[in-house]
Formats: structure tokens, C-alpha cells, sequence
């Protein structure tokens, strides 16, 4: 099997301008970051410090693991007593791929994770928004294979986007398709 890279530029760029009739190789639509974020504000809310700080250290240093990257920090902008949210709290973490480590990334999403989610039967049309950009939310973390359920203390919920420079649904629908991902 191609690597994801060399597949776009070999095959999908060109099928892509076909289809679609681009004149120039650059209006081509192309894969321009993946995100992966995971939000963990239930999970350490009414917390004791320490506590707070064991549970954000295990989700970073998975997300680094299923990565390859270190994960930035995302703090509450402002406070609302419901939720029990303070103001500069940390509420979750973020990781922007690029470049190789992107399609390395999103070529382990399409063969190992997806496979191994449970009841998986394709990806709904409807997950890609009008720009283009296609967002996946996973309930656990333990479809990805850098974790393992003997090792892990907590579980948490991540969601992975797929940011692309289709200019239509349609588009976008396309080269994620050629790319290889199990869309419906």
C-alpha cells in the first residue's frame, strides 16, 4: 500500500482535477491540519489540586502517545459556579499536527482506529461540514493502539478534525474518500 503522501500527490490530486476540472494543480483541494482535542473539564471539576493535576498529567501524556506531540493546555477564558469552572482552570488540551506527522496520523486513523471502534459501520456523510473539514469524536481513547486498557487509569473522550481546503462539501466528501476513509 501507497503512503498516504505519496498517494495524494500520485493519485488523488490527480483524480481530484479530473472530477472536478480544475485548470490549476494548485486549486486542488488538499488536507491543511488534523486537530485533536480532548476536553476534560467533568472530569476534574470539584477536584482537590492534586487529584486535578494526576488526572490532566495521564490525559496528556496520552494524547502525547497517540500523537507523537505535546498536547497545549486550554484554560477556562471565565467562570461560571454551574459547572464549577474557575476562571484559568484547565479544562482540556490540544495538539495541531502538520506535515508528516499529520499524514502519519491520519493514515494509523483510517487502518488501526476506526477498525477497532466498537460498533463501527463508516463514517456519516453529515460529519463533514460545509467548509469541508471532517469531525470524528471518540467516547474512549482506547481504540488507539499507543494505549492499553491495563495501563490506563482514566478514560476520556477526544474528538479529531480533519481540516481541509475544499471550498464545498462536496469536495471535501471526495478527497477524503480517495484518501481512504470509510465514509458512508
Amino acid at each position: 500500500m501507497l503512503r498516504l503522501k505519496e498517494k495524494y500527490k500520485n493519485e488523488v490530486a490527480k483524480k481530484l482535477q479530473e472530477k472536478f476540472g480544475y485548470k490549476n494543480k494548485a486549486a486542488v483541494p488538499f488536507v491543511e491540519k488534523v486537530v485533536v482535542n480532548s476536553g476534560f473539564g467533568k472530569i476534574v471539576a470539584g477536584k482537590d489540586s492534586s487529584e486535578r493535576k494526576k488526572i490532566i498529567d495521564n490525559i496528556m501524556n496520552s494524547l502525547s502517545l497517540i500523537t507523537g506531540q505535546k498536547p497545549s493546555l486550554r484554560k477556562a477564558r471565565k467562570s461560571i459556579s454551574s459547572f464549577k469552572l474557575r476562571k484559568g482552570l484547565p479544562i482540556g488540551a490540544k495538539v495541531t499536527l502538520r506535515g508528516q506527522r499529520m499524514y502519519d496520523f491520519m493514515e494509523k486513523l483510517i487502518l488501526l482506529v476506526l477498525p477497532r471502534v466498537r460498533d463501527f459501520r463508516g463514517i456519516e456523510p453529515g460529519k463533514v461540514d460545509e467548509n469541508g473539514n471532517l469531525t470524528i469524536g471518540f467516547r474512549e481513547s482506547m481504540p488507539f493502539p499507543e494505549l492499553s486498557f491495563e495501563k490506563e487509569k482514566s478514560i476520556f473522550s477526544l474528538e479529531v478534525t480533519v481540516v481541509t481546503k475544499a471550498r464545498t462539501r462536496e469536495e471535501a466528501l471526495a478527497l477524503l474518500r480517495l484518501l481512504g476513509f470509510p465514509i458512508k
